[in-house]
């Protein structure tokens, strides 16, 4: 189940399952707290209410010790990005929905569903909805997610993750190839 690829259930959506090393509480822990988050995905903040702001300060290359260089395609995001969102669903340890790139006038939104699994293992379920039509934006987000969900089952596990950019390349590939079958 670990390292599976996204499936995309219905047009615009790209969706995810990974089974990690709970209770759900420490899972919840990375999706919220700026200090965890930004060891799998980005800094930022995340206000604890329906209505609070997410912070999103995404700075690629400190997610890993392996220093290496950033695709050209990516060069814009080099010194880092930074966006907001709006959290629309607060369930602590259950669900958590926010919108994603809304100042772009293309919101999207994600949801984390946890769900407890025994030997205190947790499912957890990523679904990223209204995405649109893109093929470039639909094969960047499912190798993006892909990879940084790799990297939180690394730490997850105290493993060392690899480099961001050089899985995020290949995911773009393979992803690129299961969009084209779709």
């Amino acid at each position: 189940m670990n390292k599976k690829h996204g499936i995309f259930p219905e047009p615009g959506t790209v969706q995810f399952e990974r089974l990690l090393p709970g209770p759900p509480e420490r899972i919840w822990d990375y999706l919220t707290k700026s200090e965890l988050k930004e060891k799998w995905l980005s800094a930022g903040d995340v206000e604890p209410r329906v209505g609070g702001k997410v912070e999103f300060r995404f700075k690629h290359n400190d997610l890993s010790d392996v220093d290496e260089p950033i695709p050209e395609k990516y060069k814009h995001m080099q010194d880092g990005t930074y966006f907001e969102g709006k959290v629309t669903e607060w369930n602590p340890y259950k669900k958590l929905s926010y919108t994603w790139g809304e100042e772009t006038g293309e919101e999207s939104i994600v949801t984390y569903e946890l769900i407890p699994k025994e030997e205190n293992k947790v499912l957890l379920r990523l679904t990223h909805r209204k995405l649109g039509d893109d093929l470039k934006i639909l094969i960047s987000v499912g190798a993006g997610w892909h990879t940084h969900l790799d990297i939180l089952l690394d730490r997850l596990e105290e493993n060392s993750p690899k480099g961001f950019w050089s899985v995020h390349g290949q995911m773009e590939l393979q992803y690129e190839k299961i969009i084209e079958e779709n």
